[in-house]
């Protein structure tokens, strides 16, 4: 059954602001420093001993405070921060959580950029990582130490679409007292990944939270001691390390966040007909919402209902070249944009291995089961899908694919 209890659309409502003009849409304030009725007020603002008050915006500012109110309800948590960068807000996240001489366990099949993160950068800090199959629970138990601090995977993973068991992995993390973070990018209001288990969710919100592909942005969703203790100005790595977001840009998407939940249901229902279609004509798609996807019951089972399963589509063309040609072809014909990234309300794709996951070295990419052809569709919001889908056969057979 998936879970009625948790509506993540209807929670953003509750918190939607009235500004101080009296506007229906939020006040853009873009003061990059505060002021305070008293010497005292100051002091206690930085000692983060009051409230009401803002100390400088890389701290907080009334733009970022309001899209932060509604991630965390969104997430049903009791907090939120945001960042300039989906990646901001991972590093910032993992770094909080860990010091040398800790541990990370981390799916091997995340996003480029954080594997690049975890396998090349936090060595020089003196921290461990162990990359394993977060799909396989045996294979994370096995991995768990005694100084564990992290269990770090991505509810749908990037690029081969598999679904983690969020409850399972917190009750392997909490063997060790370690803290469960996920990547919930593929699949907002779809999963609600701390209302299943999660410590801390992360998000770029470049991707379908926004929607739009016109800023770069980031969150970090959990209880509030994490938050506070990530913007410490004494030890907080967000608030010393600086990644805040820009208040013109907070603004706008926290406008975009209130249509997510109509262009999640529009970018699921296109996927389905897509994964349908290309099965029909003889190219496998995975796509989790396939009774055939290997992830199906446990996705079914996790997922909040009402959004669909997602935007994100995978095929396998086997080689490089056959995957360009073809998307050079799609691209010329209108399908949508031979680019990278996700979330878009246009149709893109791109060949995973080679750009988004180029980071991860070939002999990893092999053992997670990612061919070099393979294909990965964000499928935008065209309101003739079945005529996007005619296209791409024609561009199929153009090639003599099929």
């Amino acid at each position: 059954m998936t879970n009625k209890k948790f509506d993540p659309a209807m929670a953003i409502n509750a918190v939607a602001e009235i500004s101080a003009e009296k506007g229906i849409n939020p006040s853009i304030n873009d003061s990059a420093t505060f002021c305070f009725p008293e010497g005292q007020t100051m002091t206690d603002t930085f000692h983060g001993e009051t409230e009401g008050y803002f100390l400088y915006s890389r701290h907080w500012n009334p733009s970022n405070l309001s899209l932060s109110k509604a991630l965390a309800a969104m997430e049903g948590t009791e907090a939120a921060w945001v960042t300039a960068s989906g990646m901001g807000a991972i590093t910032c996240a993992l770094l909080q959580c860990v010091k040398q001489g800790d541990h990370i366990v981390a799916s091997m099949t995340v996003y480029g950029g954080t594997f690049a993160f975890l396998n090349n950068y936090v060595q020089r800090l003196g921290i461990e990582v162990t990359f394993v199959d977060t799909t396989n629970l045996e294979q994370v138990r096995t991995a768990m130490k005694p100084n564990t601090k992290v269990v770090y995977t991505e509810t749908m993973s990037n690029p081969l679409l598999r679904i983690s068991n969020i409850g399972e992995l917190r009750k392997i993390a909490d063997t060790k007292g370690a803290k469960l973070i996920v990547d919930n990018t593929f699949t907002p209001m779809i999963f609600s990944p701390y209302v299943l288990g999660a410590h801390i969710v992360v998000y770029s919100m470049t991707k379908f939270v926004n929607g739009k592909n016109d800023c770069v942005a980031g969150a970090i969703c959990a209880d509030g001691e994490f938050i506070n203790s990530l913007i410490s100005v004494i030890d907080g790595t967000a608030m010393l390390l600086g990644p805040v977001l820009d208040s013109y840009r907070s603004t706008s998407i926290l406008k975009n966040l209130y249509t997510l939940h109509i262009r999640m249901q529009q970018h699921s229902k296109n996927a389905m007909y897509l994964a349908k279609r290309f099965n029909e004509i003889g190219i496998t798609a995975n796509y989790p919402g396939l009774e055939s996807h290997k992830d199906h019951k446990l996705m079914t089972e996790q997922m909040n209902a009402g959004f669909g399963y997602g935007g994100m589509i995978a095929i396998d063309l086997t080689t490089a070249e056959r995957a360009n040609k073809f998307m050079e072809r799609m691209q010329e014909m209108g399908v949508g944009f031979l680019a990278v990234s996700l979330g878009y309300f246009r149709t893109l794709f791109s060949c995973s291995g080679k750009s988004t996951s180029s980071e991860v070295p070939e002999e990893i990419q092999k053992e997670m089961g990612m061919s070099e052809g393979l294909v990965r569709y964000s499928v935008g919001l065209d309101n003739d899908i079945e005529y996007t889908f005619s296209q791409i056969e024609s561009a199929l057979r153009e090639l003599k694919y099929i």
